[in-house]
């Protein structure tokens, strides 16, 4: 008599709200593949459908309404899928109409499931190129989004933006990811995630992210790899893994040691492929277990 076959495990699900580009790999084109490869169902919504990301300085598609977000939504909840969400990730944002109708999604997968995680990656501007979104957006999203999230995942610019701090030192940015992390919401988690950090008390050669949270705060140092222009799609590969892997039941610093180690061998892969895009298949593997595995130093204890 043979064993019975077991059922297969059913992944978890991820709502993403962000852009899409038919070529190259930013928004839900950089985000939804990695989760995939850490064993997730992801429900991609997309905010716009372009040929490819704007960096190139031209061009072509189109940006969908507002009001599509809520649409989706409904043909999703009619499905009687949102008590089976378990997170809700969003980026790029590009219009008023678009942060609230992310908000709206939170506020309705979490009627459905109270246990669900938001992770908002704020996405604004970065050094060298300011703020690159409508001007009235980084109020908004402050006001409207960053009070429903669990985890938000700024670059050292947009972290400067959103708390009026200047960042230039490692308390400098402890300080200022301790000012967001007092705006998030209070029945969460309250991580701060400060991707491309850039410090004068750091040493040279390499980028940091540093993960804050009310038990402590840790930071992951790589080497820098000399990619001229910088590779689009970074963060939003890094909000992704990071949030995919505190969904496997990883801790904070275990979760940014692994998202930190798969970037950098996915942005090594991309250097020595030579590529303008990041090269997401060719380092597929890497987002499950990376070869290289870059420890998270703890730079501070918990905070009341």
């Amino acid at each position: 008599m043979t064993a019975a076959t077991p059922a297969p495990t059913v992944p978890r699900n991820i709502l993403s709200i962000q852009s899409w580009v038919a070529y190259g790999h930013v928004g839900n084109a950089a985000a939804v593949f990695p989760l995939q490869r850490l064993g997730f169902e992801v429900w991609a919504v997309n905010t716009v459908q372009f040929s490819n990301h704007t960096g190139y300085g031209a061009w072509t598609g189109s940006v969908f309404p507002p009001e599509l977000v809520a649409e989706l939504l409904d043909g999703i909840e009619a499905r009687g899928a949102l008590p089976g969400c378990d997170a809700v990730l969003s980026g790029y944002m590009g219009s008023e109409g678009t942060v609230a109708a992310v908000a709206d999604a939170v506020r309705r997968v979490r009627a459905a499931n109270p246990a669900a995680l938001y992770c908002c990656d704020p996405v604004m501007g970065d050094v060298g190129r300011g703020v690159f979104v409508r001007p009235e957006l980084p109020d908004l999203i402050a006001a409207q989004a960053l009070p429903a999230a669990d985890i938000v995942t700024p670059n050292q610019f947009e972290l400067e933006l959103l708390t009026g701090h200047a960042v230039h030192t490692l308390d400098d940015a402890l300080a200022a990811a301790h000012v967001l992390r007092g705006r998030l919401n209070p029945g969460g988690p309250r991580v701060v995630v400060v991707t491309s950090l850039i410090r004068e008390d750091a040493p040279e050669g390499g980028i940091e992210t540093l993960a804050v949270t009310g038990d402590g705060a840790w930071l992951c140092r790589t080497p820098l790899i000399p990619l001229d222009p910088p590779r689009n799609g970074t963060g939003d590969t890094i909000a992704a893994l990071f949030l995919g892997q505190v969904l496997r039941g990883a801790s904070p610093a275990q979760a940014l040691s692994l998202a930190m180690s798969a970037l950098y061998a996915l942005l090594d892969v991309t250097h020595r492929a030579g590529t303008r895009e990041i090269q997401l298949v060719a380092a597929q593997n890497e987002f499950v277990q990376p070869t290289q595995v870059f420890p998270a130093e703890q730079v501070q204890g918990g905070v009341a």
